[in-house]
């Protein structure tokens, strides 16, 4: 498989990541039985460098940083596969960095996470890793 389709692919994967994860990482189940909690986290408020906060907001805030993360990682994939072989030769700090970076989101999904960002990051570790390797390879 060449290296620009497997950035592609990664960078697909990468959209539908970034859409699961905004969907779904403010849901909660009643079984989980965390509604105190999360009710809790919701209602205390705290000044922090003069703004009022709650645990929701900072919950809320970071699940969208790595949503808007995901999706940059979208672009930069699909930016990827769009390169030429030469190009990616010159730029392979850029695609192993990527690859790299989704290294250690893998390990942290499996430390932290459950089935779903399990596969998704794994999947797409693969894609980019082989992409680098491929990509970095002489013409």
């Amino acid at each position: 498989m060449k290296a620009c389709t497997l950035y592609r692919i990664a960078a697909v994967l990468l959209l539908l990541f970034a859409l699961g994860h905004t969907v779904g990482f403010r849901q909660s189940g009643p079984k989980w039985g965390v509604d105190t909690l999360l009710a809790s986290m919701r209602s205390i408020h705290f000044d922090v460098q003069g703004f009022s906060r709650s645990y929701w907001d900072f919950f809320v805030g970071f699940g969208l940083f790595v949503t808007v993360f995901l999706l940059l990682a979208a672009v930069l994939a699909w930016q990827l596969g769009g390169l030429p072989a030469e190009s990616l030769g010159h730029i392979r700090g850029i695609a192993w960095a990527l690859a790299l970076c989704f290294i250690a989101v893998t390990v942290l999904s499996w430390r932290y996470f459950f089935a779903v960002p399990i596969v998704f990051s794994t999947v797409i570790t693969v894609c980019l890793v082989a992409a680098s390797w491929l990509s970095s390879k002489p013409i």
